[in-house]
């Protein structure tokens, strides 16, 4: 599976940005795809992934800021970001796999990465 990531850019605090990861295959029963970011000096962690049958899944930061979408037809996740803060400043990853529920917010979890994408918030 390759990942195609893009629409990273710098915004003001309280703006919006929207990331697209265009997967070369559509999912399949029991996969999942997400979001992970890495901010300089600081883990990668997750962000929010979309699971097979329609599930979405939010780190507890971005909850009502962030949505994540999927456009089955074109194999394509969206992760909409709403609300900006100078803390969503990092490097955003897409990713897929066929991750368990306990592993869906871990890296681990994940076979597939896409070439990560830079979002820079100033405030």
């Amino acid at each position: 599976v390759q990942l195609q990531a893009s629409g990273g850019g710098s915004v003001q605090a309280g703006g919006s940005l929207r990331l697209s990861c265009a997967a070369s295959q559509r999912m399949s029963s029991g996969s999942a795809m997400g979001w992970f970011r890495q901010a300089p000096g600081k883990e990668r962690e997750f962000v929010a992934a979309f699971r097979w049958n329609g599930y979405t899944y939010y780190r507890d930061s971005v909850k009502g800021r962030f949505t994540i979408s999927r456009d089955n037809a074109k194999s394509t996740v969206y992760l909409q970001m709403n609300s900006l803060e100078p803390e969503d400043t990092a490097v955003y990853y897409c990713a897929a796999g066929s991750p368990i529920l306990s592993s869906i917010r871990m890296s681990q979890g994940y076979n597939y990465w896409g070439q990560g994408t830079l979002v820079t918030v100033s405030s």
